[in-house]
């Protein structure tokens, strides 16, 4: 039965689990790779970086929701005992939903600063494009988010104007991780793309072509990280890399075998602990 507006729906639609990730990689950035804000004052006393943080997560869960209200007919195809929107939550209070965590995070921004309020605009609007027409597009939908996700760990260095270059590094890796997550994504949810006429690029290209694209994005990867990690000349990093690089090599052989949607759902789970892990590995920093 659908109803106005449920908690338990509310939580299900803001996926809690992926903001926790996003929160805890600014966390990190923050308190690893910045560690000291203008005035020389450990970064985690600075009220302003729980600002930051906050706005971004309730950005995201704003994008998950606009997200889930657009792709209402698909997921009825792809995953019908997730829907959420017009059966839990009405689609009109999604929407009202939607626009006040938006103007809410954009507030939040300009009590950082006025640029800050600027970005979280542009990430704003960019979601929303996503979510409206760019995501049943080939690959463009898949750059966006990856774009976005990578945005929002620079976001942090950014503000603060310190270990830009380092914080560009995880910036990278977590864009090229989520566009290989995306590209998966997609893979998975063959079915109801095709069935309400989007584009996205195994739809366009074949199943087997997809699956080349990813691994020219997966070398393209290990070649950028391998890049930086030697220009850090760090011994933990070397380690903490090879381990990383030993978990992926396993990811991209699953990928190689999995040709059923069950595989492809477990190989998103899998994407999300190599961002933790590589999430983690800025304390060897």
């Amino acid at each position: 039965m659908e109803r106005t507006l449920s908690v338990r729906g509310l939580f299900r639609i803001s996926r809690p689990i992926n903001l926790l990730l996003v929160a805890f990689a600014q966390g990190m950035t923050a308190y690893f790779l910045v560690e000291t804000n203008a005035q020389g004052l450990p970064v985690l006393q600075d009220y302003r970086l729980y600002l930051l943080i906050l706005s971004t997560v309730i950005i995201t869960a704003a994008g998950y929701m606009i997200n889930d209200y657009y792709d209402v007919k698909i997921d009825y195809v792809n995953r019908p005992h997730e829907v959420v929107v017009g059966k839990v939550i009405k689609r009109r209070v999604v929407i009202v939903l939607h626009t006040v965590f938006n103007f809410t995070a954009i507030g939040l921004g300009y009590l950082i600063a006025p640029r800050m309020a600027l970005i979280n605009f542009f990430a704003a609007f960019l979601l929303w494009l996503y979510s409206n027409r760019l995501k049943r597009e080939p690959f463009i939908g898949n750059l966006t988010v990856a774009f976005l996700t990578g945005l929002a760990i620079y976001l942090v260095a950014f503000y603060y104007q310190k270990n830009e270059l380092l914080v560009f590094t995880y910036s990278m890796f977590a864009f090229f991780l989520n566009l290989i997550r995306e590209i998966i994504k997609d893979i998975e949810d063959r079915p109801g793309d095709r069935k309400h006429g989007c584009r996205t690029l195994p739809i366009v290209i074949g199943f087997r072509k997809t699956k080349q694209v990813i691994f020219a994005i997966a070398i393209s990867f290990v070649g950028a990280i391998l890049t930086v990690t030697f220009k850090i000349n760090n011994a933990h990093i070397f380690v903490f890399f090879g381990i990383l690089g030993i978990v992926f090599c396993a990811f991209m052989w699953k990928v190689y075998r999995s040709d059923r949607k069950n595989h492809f759902t477990q190989l998103s789970a899998w994407a999300k602990l190599l961002m933790l892990m590589g999430t983690m590995s800025m304390a060897f920093l």
